[in-house]
């Protein structure tokens, strides 16, 4: 069996707006080719517009602490993440991780897929998904969202921005910032982005429109995207 490899799967991906069954196929049938490969998976899945519209819904009708906007968004990636592991129910744990530090991870051979979602408030996903490689030694994090790559500014505002194809951490974290909120829009979470520069993980940041690119980055082959480690 080869290396595990950790999925750090953006909510925006799974519900844009509602749910993406056509995504969720093709991606169904991509990380099944790869466990006929030998790989396996874990597939930390985000929120989405699913927890978007529950925090917004709340902070229309009341004044909401930042720790109960983190609740419901880390409720709405265990949504997702059940359904994941519905899609995937011939090779996945039966159990969702909801505690990336404590959960039990299967044993070598046990499982070619797990499953996690968020845990608790202060971080998003890609946090667990940190956590989670950390335990395993997976040496990179694929992390799949709608961004195609990091840039140093916000595109839409300069359309001449410079875009990373690789960078470290010190260069990713110094646009990123240290601080996380809930909803931040950011190419990977701040909190994150210290485990992983501690942790000497290297993440791979890249849209999943082409999923034969994504298939080069979960194979560790030259992907288009961008690369961050040192």
């Amino acid at each position: 069996m080869k290396e595990w490899v950790v999925v750090s799967l953006g909510g925006s991906l799974i519900v844009p707006e509602g749910i993406d069954t056509a995504f969720l196929r093709k991606f169904s049938r991509l990380i099944h080719g790869l466990i006929e490969d030998g790989y396996s998976f874990v597939l930390i899945t985000g929120g989405g517009r699913t927890a978007r519209n529950y925090q917004n819904a709340a902070a229309s009708l009341t004044t909401v602490p930042a720790e109960d906007l983190d609740w419901l968004g880390i409720h709405a990636t265990r949504l997702n993440a059940h359904l994941l592991r519905t899609i995937f129910r011939e090779e996945a744990s039966p159990r969702i991780i909801t505690n990336p530090r404590a959960d039990p991870l299967p044993e070598p051979g046990e499982f070619r897929i797990v499953v996690g979602a968020g845990w608790r408030p202060g971080w998003s996903t890609d946090y667990d998904a940190a956590v989670v490689a950390s335990r395993l030694g997976a040496k990179r994090i694929v992390n799949l969202s709608n961004v195609a790559y990091v840039y140093e500014e916000e595109p839409a505002q300069n359309s001449g921005a410079h875009r990373f194809e690789q960078m470290d951490w010190s260069e990713l974290r110094a646009i990123i910032g240290d601080d996380w909120s809930p909803g931040l829009n950011v190419p990977f979470d701040p909190v994150a982005a210290q485990l992983c520069q501690e942790k000497g993980l290297e993440v791979a940041i890249l849209s999943a429109d082409e999923l034969a690119n994504v298939r080069n980055a979960l194979e560790g082959k030259p992907f288009k995207g961008t690369l961050v480690r040192g």
